[in-house]
């Protein structure tokens, strides 16, 4: 999870890539920027047995719910299509589909965002979702819970996902 406008690349391609050789699936929410750039990352692992999945929002007044502009990216290969809005700035909301997200995956990795991204991580907390925080800094997610570890090295992050999963 992460920015819908930048795409953080030195991050993004270490973590796509790293998700689809240890044979995950990876989630996102289907737009640009970081969600692009991790599903690239992911989809260029040649032989990975996962997918890439895309949560697709809607235009909430369009009466047909046709996706957002943009969504899904190029990359997304099982898409999920809702009803749902886009998520930011409201990504709490019940109506947002940040709730499918959390709630759809097993560990949730932030990277660098906005409010859509701390709200992720808000619900996360919510529903007891492990989640960890791929950040040189705290300040790259304004607003990030504090109960949410920012790990500075991708091994780090691995070593949280790895005795999350332990577990399941």
């Amino acid at each position: 999870m992460g920015s819908h406008a930048d795409a953080y690349p030195e991050r993004s391609e270490i973590v796509g890539q790293w998700i689809a050789r240890e044979g995950f699936h990876l989630l996102t929410g289907a737009g640009q920027g970081v969600m692009s750039a991790v599903s690239q990352a992911f989809a260029e692992v040649a032989d990975r047995p996962g997918r890439v999945i895309g949560i697709i929002p809607s235009v909430l007044d369009d009466p047909r719910r046709a996706p957002v502009r943009g969504y899904p990216n190029p990359w997304v290969e099982i898409p999920i299509h809702t009803h749902l809005g886009v998520g930011a700035p409201a990504g709490d909301d019940p109506l947002s589909r940040n709730h499918v997200n959390v709630l759809t995956s097993s560990v949730i990795i932030l990277l660098p965002g906005g409010d859509g991204t701390a709200s992720e991580g808000r619900l996360a907390l919510r529903y007891s979702t492990p989640c960890v925080a791929f950040l040189r800094m705290r300040e790259e997610i304004p607003s990030l819970a504090p109960e949410i570890p920012v790990e500075r090295e991708f091994a780090n992050v691995i070593a949280f996902v790895g005795s999350r999963l332990a577990s399941f």
